[in-house]
Parts: C-alpha cells; sequence; structure tokens
C-alpha cells in the first residue's frame, strides 16, 4: 500500500475508534440527562464559547427561529440556561448558561476525558511522545489548509 494510502487508512480507523467511542459516552450522557442532540449541542456551544443571541444558535443548529425559541424555553424552565435582552438591542435576546447548565456539561467533558486519561495510561512513554508530534503535526497542517479550523 503506499504510503499516503496507508496514512489516509490509519487515520480513518483513528477518527472511526474515536468518534465511536465519543459517541458512545455522548449518546449515554444524553440518555443519562433526558437532553436531546439539538439541547445538549446548545450547551456546549455555550459552555465553549460563551453567552450569544438566540439567532446564532439557530443559524449554528440550522433550525428555524420558532424551534431554536422552544428548545430555549425548554432549557431554561430546566435551570440550564438564562434567557436575557441584550443591552444594546433590546430585542436581541441572549442566552447564557447557569451554573447548573455549565455543571452539567462538565459531567459530559469528564466522561470524555476519563477514557482519553485511560487511552494515555495504556501507552509507554516513546509511543507518547511520538503521537504528541504526529498529532501537532497534522493540527498545523489541517489549520493550514483550513483557516477556519
Amino acid at each position: 500500500m503506499p504510503e499516503n494510502q496507508q496514512l489516509s487508512h490509519v487515520l480513518r480507523e483513528w477518527a472511526e475508534v474515536f468518534m465511536r467511542r465519543s459517541m458512545r459516552e455522548f449518546l449515554y450522557f444524553m440518555k443519562e440527562t433526558g437532553l436531546s442532540t439539538t439541547q445538549l449541542s446548545t450547551l456546549m456551544r455555550l459552555y465553549y464559547h460563551g453567552s450569544c443571541p438566540i439567532s446564532d444558535i439557530g443559524d449554528y443548529l440550522g433550525i428555524t427561529r420558532a424551534a431554536t425559541s422552544q428548545m430555549a424555553q425548554r432549557l431554561v424552565e430546566q435551570g440550564l440556561m438564562v434567557r436575557s435582552e441584550d443591552a444594546a438591542d433590546r430585542r436581541v435576546k441572549q442566552l447564557t448558561l447557569t451554573a447548573e447548565g455549565r455543571a452539567l456539561i462538565e459531567q459530559g467533558i469528564e466522561a470524555r476525558r476519563r477514557w482519553l486519561e485511560d487511552l494515555t495510561r495504556a501507552l509507554t512513554p516513546d509511543q507518547k511522545e511520538n503521537i504528541v508530534t504526529a498529532i501537532l503535526d497534522l493540527t498545523e497542517t489541517a489549520r493550514r489548509l483550513d483557516p477556519t479550523l
């Protein structure tokens, strides 16, 4: 197998293993919390990027404003986020995570972190060093090819 094909094959295999494990943890977390994919995606968006207008969430998720508003209301009622008026434009509604919403997302992050910790403990020091170098190279190259990352 040519070198480029081998690398592509190995990357696809790793992505499949990582995504399968990651999705399994994510689906388990969804079931445990009773939240939908859309709701969790909203909370994660707010966790990683901070408060934003409700219209940005709709654009991010690719759903209508009405659907976004209904979903946001359910999360507000559950105490996971708050909806407030934007100080600069009262027509714009801002969404912000509550402490409870932040804690919930951190629980999900912790589950994924534990799996990665188990994985890294199973590697030798040399393997860890080689993997770090390779992933840094991959990340740098990917960002160079797509600056939006």
